[in-house]
């Protein structure tokens, strides 16, 4: 009895606690938000969201309906609900853009995009989303605390975008289709030329182009190592001293003979 009359006792002082932490009918504009930020600061950031929500309503074209705003698109931010989170942001931006907290709205807006980020494979609207919004940041405020590390996001995210290009110029040359492969691995060296995946990608082209011209009828062949071997003049215009050089060179020996075999015209190595 003594256990349960504790519990019962302990239940009602914590449901006493909490009743005095919700904003109630009758609330001062200054008391619900210092109420909304007891939620953001112990990190109930559920609760918080709501109460933010409930401040904005009643205190919407005040100093403290623009704080509840920011709060509340950081609120969803700290909970990982970031597609929630960059519509507040957005949101701040427009109604605020004035605010000494525009520049922190504009970088968090990117980066909930950055977060919603997927693997690679998967479909990249986020992606590049979370790049055109940091390329804004960047021309926006090109001086920020924030600009290197938005750089590095941009970075991160266009080698993601490569590596997306060049895995389908993969399947395609896995599966013997070596004039779609191309096409992607053409994608990558065209879009993604600073990314790691831009050289590998050319000594791919140049490989899909000889093994596309090796299984094609006689009189395609020569056109097609051509092809191969501009892939090879790209190469060394664009990576002199890369580490696939060896390799290159090998095709290039290869779509050379190729060539010869198939009556075309031989290209002098430079």
């Amino acid at each position: 009895m003594r256990t349960l009359l504790f519990l019962t006792t302990a239940a009602l002082l914590f449901a006493s606690c909490r009743s005095n932490e919700l904003i109630r009918p009758g609330d001062s504009l200054e008391v619900a938000y210092e109420k909304a930020m007891n939620q953001f600061e112990e990190e109930n950031y559920s609760e918080a969201a709501e109460a933010f929500e409930t401040v904005i309503s009643i205190g919407r074209g005040t100093d403290i309906g623009q704080d509840a705003q920011f709060y509340l698109a950081e609120s969803y931010f700290n909970n990982k609900r970031y597609l929630l989170a960059a519509s507040e942001y957005e949101r701040y931006a427009q109604f605020h853009p004035n605010s000494e907290r525009r520049v922190e709205a504009d970088y968090k807006l990117g980066l909930s995009y950055y977060n919603l980020s997927p693997r690679y494979r998967l479909d990249q609207t986020y992606t590049n989303q979370a790049i055109e919004n940091f390329r804004l940041f960047l021309a926006r405020y090109p001086n920020s605390e924030y600009s290197d590390e938005v750089g590095e996001y941009i970075s991160e995210l266009r080698a993601k975008l490569a590596r997306k290009a060049y895995s389908s110029g993969e399947f395609y040359k896995r599966t013997d289709q070596y004039r779609a492969a191309a096409v992607y691995f053409d994608i990558v060296i065209d879009n993604y030329p600073e990314t790691d995946w831009a050289e590998q990608a050319l000594v791919d082209q140049m490989e899909s182009y000889i093994l596309y011209a090796e299984n094609s009828v006689p009189d395609r062949q020569a056109e097609r190592f051509e092809k191969a071997l501009e892939s090879y003049e790209t190469y060394l215009q664009l990576f002199p001293r890369g580490d696939n050089r060896s390799r290159i060179e090998d095709l290039y020996d290869r779509a050379q003979r190729g060539l010869q075999e198939a009556g075309g015209d031989s290209v002098a190595q430079n």
